[in-house]
């Protein structure tokens, strides 16, 4: 066959893969639902930034089957008049759930 033949079936499937590639679906995190109420948030201690541009991020508790200190950290600001805002647990009907931080 003559490669003319095969060129529309080479770019749609080109095409196809490229569109697929591409494509982005993000799924929403499963929100966990927590019957006890997390404890008191632990005192920190903040180390000095690693350099200019960071911000601490305060540490939070985690459910794993039972309540985990996440400790806090530096990360790095995605812009210079970033700020990071808190995540917290929220009580709801059926017990807490965590709303996320997030930079603003």
């Amino acid at each position: 066959m003559k490669l003319k033949n095969w060129l529309p079936m080479l770019l749609v499937s080109v095409g196809f893969l490229l569109i697929n590639g591409c494509l982005v679906v993000r799924e929403r995190p499963r929100e966990v639902v927590v019957t006890e109420a997390p404890p008191q948030p632990q005192a920190e201690v903040v180390p000095p930034a690693p350099g200019p541009g960071y911000a601490w991020v305060e540490g939070y508790w985690v459910w794993h089957g039972r309540w985990v200190w996440e400790p806090g950290r530096w990360l790095v600001r995605p812009h210079a008049r970033a700020v990071w805002v808190r995540g917290h647990w929220v009580h709801r009907r059926h017990g807490w759930v965590w709303a996320p931080g997030g930079w603003r």
